[in-house]
């Protein structure tokens, strides 16, 4: 199978990942119809990273792809050191694929002295060399202007939202959002089922602390309702756990969770396991290894979205397409 796809004007796509999610660039490529570019990498004994592609790239339109699991620093430092490959091989336009952007959370100083961790990644891409950056549901758009240039911010709603339609009553759903910030996302997800009533989880965080926040009760109308409780990320599972626990005391008849990346950092399994949702959906943005899977768990591909994103890219189309014009 050829390793590039050619355009007009000569113009040539290739597609290279690292080593952290290996499954999802293959699953991308196999949507592309093409075969990975071969990459060696591989660790020194004192951990550092070396990198390099298999075959010539100059002039293309390289797509690297890495999503930033844990070690997030790790896989973080290797696409770097891709992007910088790239550069020095006279790659014609780099673009970095993270399906999860690490440090996304990090977007604003909450306290003083803090760093915002999520523009020092975007500066750290740039510098390195990137011409384009492709994510996946950012934790907060406004992470787009921290990069000086194109950024495509893919939604899974539309992946999400198909899967969702065919496990619920329609006549019968509400939409939960699991804080006051996710008001708008869950705007979006209901009007995506017709016009769903919304909720929302009231809900205190100590900025202190990582992963610590308490959900004390639902504002809005969930009894007798099959809830759809949306977010963007699951780490450890606190948060949607509680969530979970407050809508159904509230009176729900039932809870799915729906969220487009799986961190599940544990005890995450275990508490989605006992929590009392029905159904955990998330993508595969980030690899979901056995020990963080459950029976409740659903776990759907990002693959063609990420595919079809790529290739209005490359033929200089329009990404927005891909969401109805409300990307």
């Amino acid at each position: 199978m050829n390793t590039s796809i050619h355009g007009t004007a000569d113009r040539e796509l290739v597609l290279a990942s690292g080593r952290a999610h290996p499954e999802l660039a293959e699953a991308v490529a196999k949507e592309l119809d093409i075969a990975l570019l071969p990459v060696s990498a591989y660790d020194f004994a004192n951990s550092e990273t070396y990198v390099r592609f298999g075959e010539s790239i100059r002039g293309t339109d390289i797509f690297l792809i890495q999503s930033h699991t844990q070690p997030v620093n790790q896989w973080l430092m290797e696409q770097l050191l891709m992007v910088d490959a790239a550069k020095r091989a006279s790659a014609n336009r780099i673009t970095v694929v993270a399906p999860f952007f690490a440090y996304a959370r990090q977007d604003k100083k909450s306290r003083g002295r803090e760093p915002i961790s999520a523009r020092l990644v975007a500066d750290l891409l740039k510098t390195a060399g990137a011409d384009r950056i492709m994510s996946v549901d950012l934790h907060t758009p406004q992470i787009q202007g921290f990069f000086d240039g194109p950024v495509d911010h893919l939604w899974a709603m539309p992946v999400l939202t198909d899967y969702v339609r065919t496990r619920v009553d329609l006549d019968n759903v509400a939409v939960v959002s699991p804080d006051a910030g996710r008001i708008r996302v869950a705007e979006q997800w209901a009007a995506k089922l017709g016009g769903a009533p919304l909720a929302f989880v009231h809900k205190t965080r100590d900025v202190t602390q990582p992963n610590k926040s308490h959900a004390n009760r639902v504002v809005g109308e969930v009894e007798g309702r099959e809830c759809v409780l949306v977010d963007d990320l699951i780490d450890t599972g606190g948060t949607i756990a509680e969530a979970v626990k407050v809508i159904l005391d509230a009176g729900a008849k039932s809870v799915i969770v729906a969220a487009t990346h799986g961190v599940l950092s544990p005890p995450a399994a275990q508490r989605l396991h006992e929590c009392g949702a029905s159904e955990v959906v998330i993508t595969d943005t980030l690899p979901i290894e056995p020990a963080k899977r459950f029976a409740e768990l659903t776990v759907l591909s990002i693959a063609p979205l990420l595919a079809r994103a790529i290739r209005e890219v490359f033929d200089d189309g329009s990404v927005t397409s891909l969401f109805d014009g409300n990307s």
